[in-house]
């Protein structure tokens, strides 16, 4: 029996193109795994398609990285193959590893395929460092700006958490960790304390520069009488 195993990354991909190959190739049962990694070796198609398929059977993929993407989980997957007398078969690449000629092709692809994710890989995290040296900021931009925030956070005080959170398109986690994060942001409006001279505290205010000389009284008696007379 020929069994076909298609599989798509995204649930916004189809599998129409693969769907057509695999029944051309003369498919008498076709599995599929929509939205699915290939990256993971748990996927519940590919589970099904092990689980059915028996000595002699071939299970047919359109290309090779619908099977798996790295070498070391197409080598597994290959090995559990040949233990139990299954072949394998991928339309685009014509591998067919009913034959030493195609299981010789299939290793030489499958380490191709391995060394161009791993130079993708590569440039990608050579790009990240790049980006984050001239200061960019990465990942996706932040849900809600510092005031939005603010704004948020007031409402919260005379609305339920589900309205304010729809109201700025937003769920509840997200809205309970932005609030939080405000509540411990430093706010620039509020200077650092000053610190105090304790000795100049403690110096009593001066009006003047020098204090003004008391006035002199006169020893002159006060009966009116004029010296001398």
């Amino acid at each position: 029996m020929r069994i076909g195993y298609a599989r798509v990354s995204t649930e916004e991909q189809n599998l129409d193109l693969q769907l057509t190959a695999l029944e051309a190739a003369g498919c008498d049962r076709v599995i599929t795994d929509h939205g699915m990694s290939g990256a993971r070796f748990d996927r519940p198609g590919l589970q099904e398609v092990l689980a059915l398929a028996q000595s002699d059977d071939t299970i047919v993929v359109w290309r090779l990285d619908r099977l798996g993407r790295s070498l070391s989980h197409l080598v597994e997957t290959m090995n559990s193959f040949r233990a139990r007398g299954i072949h394998f078969a991928s339309l685009n690449e014509s591998i067919d590893t009913g034959t030493s000629t195609g299981m010789f092709m299939f290793h030489i692809i499958a380490a191709l395929a391995e060394f161009e994710r791993a130079l993708i890989t590569e440039r990608t995290r050579a790009g990240i460092a790049a980006a984050r040296s001239r200061g960019q900021r990465m990942g996706r931009p932040p849900a809600l700006d510092s005031h939005q925030i603010e704004q948020a956070r007031d409402l919260l005080r005379s609305l339920p958490e589900a309205d304010v959170a729809a109201h700025f398109h937003i769920q509840c986690r997200t809205l309970r960790r932005l609030v939080r994060e405000l509540a411990v942001r430093p706010n620039p409006l509020v200077s650092a304390p000053v610190e105090i001279d304790r000795n100049e505290a403690e110096r009593p205010e001066r009006a003047n520069d020098t204090e003004a000389a008391p006035e002199s009284t006169s020893s002159s008696p006060s009966n009116g009488r004029v010296p001398g007379q």
